[in-house]
């Protein structure tokens, strides 16, 4: 039986950058903001990629969307290839791997209608067919009300305007959503909401969902398998339970020690490892 194909495999992937030094020296350094990172991404599943504020995650994602390019290393989608390619022939990758962003408002046109905003992936690629049916479609599908189209982001609370971003990503039918940090600048009340129509939208639309944060509370909640980074490496990756009743990594022990437990749901960290979290 022929091994399936992983949606996405990452080899040896590097990303740095030249930052100004902040000595009297002046001149140039090399800051690695990924390390050497390799890892796949199963179809179907929810992957989790934690970690503290600064640790490659961000950076991560932005490499996958193929909106930045590696120092070296390599990226496939589908068994091909993505890196360096120019942007004409990236337009594959572009319908089928979109993303939700931590600011819903930050990422929608405030001079745009909203029928326009969740339209407008459809559009910018091409994708033929009826639009005001996958419109309305979309709209039910996050929980808005018809109406919704015909009025603008500021007249949405912070929980609607991310269903709005929501929507349009899903807009081209993309085989992978990237949800980067997607309830964190939400109020704690609708955060839930959020993740439970994140998850209740990927049963009904089948698609592969990478769920990046600094929360474990949300990586346990939703993600069958986690990625643990820390200053732009991989220190631990696997079945998320797994990884979090017998962390293997001092970081990984560490970030389970800082969170606080209710019910024995995430387990306890010797203490000790805490001061690398910090």
């Amino acid at each position: 039986m022929s091994r399936q194909v992983p949606i996405f495999e990452v080899r040896d992937l590097v990303r740095s950058f030249r930052m100004p030094r902040t000595s009297v020296r002046g001149g140039q350094r090399e800051v690695q903001a990924v390390t050497t990172v390799s890892f796949e991404v199963n179809r179907g599943e929810t992957l989790g990629i934690v970690g503290e504020s600064g640790s490659g995650k961000s950076t991560l994602a932005r490499l996958l969307l193929a909106l930045d390019r590696p120092t070296s290393g390599e990226i496939l989608f589908e068994g091909k290839s993505i890196v360096g390619l120019p942007e004409k022939k990236l337009r594959h990758l572009r319908r089928q791997v979109q993303i939700v962003f931590q600011d819903p408002m930050g990422s929608l046109d405030p001079r745009m209608r909203v029928g326009k905003i969740i339209l407008e992936p459809i559009r910018s690629l091409g994708i033929e067919g009826d639009e005001k049916a996958r419109l309305k479609e979309l709209v039910a599908s996050v929980g808005l009300d018809a109406d919704s189209v015909n009025r603008y982001p500021h007249e949405f609370s912070g929980g609607q305007r991310q269903r709005i971003a929501i929507a349009r990503a899903l807009a081209p039918r993309p085989r992978v959503l990237i949800a980067d940090e997607p309830a964190s600048a939400l109020d704690v009340s609708v955060q839930a909401q959020i993740l439970n129509l994140l998850d209740d939208l990927k049963a009904r639309f089948d698609f592969t969902m990478m769920m990046i944060s600094h929360d474990l509370s949300v990586i346990h909640h939703m993600c069958e398998r986690v990625l643990v980074m820390h200053r732009g490496e991989i220190v631990e990756i696997g079945p998320t339970r797994q990884v979090f009743e017998t962390p293997q990594h001092p970081y990984t022990k560490a970030l389970l020690a800082s969170v606080p437990t209710l019910d024995g749901d995430l387990p306890e960290a010797p203490p000790e490892t805490l001061v690398e979290a910090t």
